[in-house]
């Protein structure tokens, strides 16, 4: 009868450790989902494009930019699902925005330099697309060459930077500048790409 309880004693303590063991091993980290950060850079891709078709004078353009920013920073800490809500949302006012935009008559764009200083929102995609910059967001590589020595990453620009706007760019310049916007690639915040270091090598 003794031996019968120390055998029941030895199997209760046998699982109070199994227990014990099994809620003291960490869980393994989950997998970093590549296919979430693409959805989430792609998002603001669009966001952008919309919001660089939205006129500067509309009374959201600035709310959109901020939001566009909330949606890069969610991106670079991580946050992939809020950045993706952030951006969609950004593109959906933007479009929203840009369809209640009065014709704009462009006017010729001259040949020197001028500048323009960067406000919250901002990127080198919607400066582009800017009617009195180049009327195309695909030419931002333009004014990231022009302004390199102050232009870390491509990707992040700040509030009260003021940069030069080169007119009068050579067919082939603005084929290479809308060729490299569009064969970039992945980018990441806070790092110079390898793509734009070679564009700015040429």
């Amino acid at each position: 009868m003794k031996t019968f309880t120390g055998f029941k004693l030895i199997a209760v303590m046998a699982l109070v450790l199994a227990f014990a063991t099994g809620c003291a091993t960490k869980p393994a980290e989950e997998p970093v989902d590549q296919s979430a950060i693409q959805e989430a850079r792609a998002a603001i891709v669009d966001a952008r494009a919309a919001h660089a078709r939205v006129d500067p004078a509309h009374a959201d353009y600035a709310a959109i930019g901020n939001m566009i920013a909330d949606a890069e920073a969610a991106l670079a800490e991580g946050d992939t699902g809020r950045a993706i809500q952030l951006a969609n949302q950004a593109r959906q006012m933007a479009e929203a925005a840009a369809a209640a935009r009065k014709p704009v008559v462009e006017e010729p764009k001259d040949k020197g330099v001028t500048q323009y200083t960067v406000v919250r929102g901002d990127s080198l995609w919607a400066i582009s697309g800017k009617n009195e910059i180049y009327g195309n967001p695909y030419q931002w590589p333009l004014i990231y060459k022009a302004n390199r020595a102050q232009i870390k990453d491509a990707d992040l620009i700040h509030p009260g930077q003021r940069f030069q706007i080169e007119r009068g760019a050579s067919q082939a310049e603005i084929d290479a500048a809308i060729n490299h916007a569009r064969t970039r690639g992945a980018w990441t915040l806070g790092v110079t790409e390898e793509a734009d270091l070679r564009y700015l090598s040429r």
